[in-house]
């Protein structure tokens, strides 16, 4: 009887631990699903050069460095 709720107890806190692990993996899936815009005066806020005459208009360097500039 007590291996019985052992297991039982085993089982549930890894399905559990498993829901948990889905759940962290959606969430960090969802925020980098997002495509981030940056202006020019934060891409210069953040350290950064707007790179605006180059393909894509990407900020370069700083705290924004690859964000596309809009």
């Amino acid at each position: 009887m007590r291996i019985r709720r052992t297991l039982a107890a085993v089982i549930t806190t890894a399905a559990l631990a498993g829901l948990g692990l889905t759940g962290a993996a959606t969430a960090s899936a969802t925020a980098q699903g997002a495509p981030s815009y940056v202006t020019p005066s934060q891409c210069k806020q953040g350290g950064g050069t707007p790179a605006i005459n180059e393909s894509g208009n990407y900020c370069k360097g700083g705290t924004y460095d690859g964000e596309q500039v809009d």
